[in-house]
């Protein structure tokens, strides 16, 4: 799988598992594995940088996706999606202190932005209630399967 991660930031995360997420996450969707992935670890200044440009939004937040090919989730029993399927910015900074406030441990928060960056990737999306529910819980369906497995196959 042609993931690429970059840590631009001031802080140490575990790549291996990042990656090892983003897999599951799109070996669940049925996105081949030549699909190409590209994952930048940030700083809050850069992430805030990112969300005023991008989403005219203040401040940093904790995922930002940036689709290439617009790729949709594969359907099972066909041949696996495959192209660019985009870029994943993570600020695990902001990540940490949401995940703290929120009773949750650090790497569980980042593993959840990790399927969620991906799930973005595919075209899903959570403004409207129905399409919460159909993302969020995929999400938790992939990140339950990969920490039942500790891999993503």
């Amino acid at each position: 799988m042609a993931i690429e991660l970059t840590n631009e930031s001031q802080h140490s995360v575990n790549e291996a598992r990042l990656m090892d997420v983003a897999r599951a996450a799109m070996l669940a969707m049925n996105i081949d594995p030549e699909a190409e992935l590209s994952i930048a670890v940030v700083d809050n200044d850069v992430m805030e940088k990112l969300h005023v440009d991008w989403m005219d939004l203040p401040g940093p937040t904790d995922v930002l996706s940036f689709p290439m090919d617009e790729l949709e989730p594969g359907k099972p029993g066909e041949p696996p999606v495959t192209g660019m399927l985009g870029d994943i910015v993570i600020a695990p900074e902001f990540a940490t202190a949401q995940a703290l406030e929120a009773g949750r441990e650090p790497q569980a928060e980042l593993d959840l932005l990790m399927v969620h960056g991906v799930l973005h990737l595919l075209g899903y999306d959570h403004e409207e209630p129905d399409e919460h529910k159909v993302m969020f819980d995929l999400q938790a369906e992939i990140l339950t399967a990969f920490e039942s497995t500790g891999s993503p196959s």
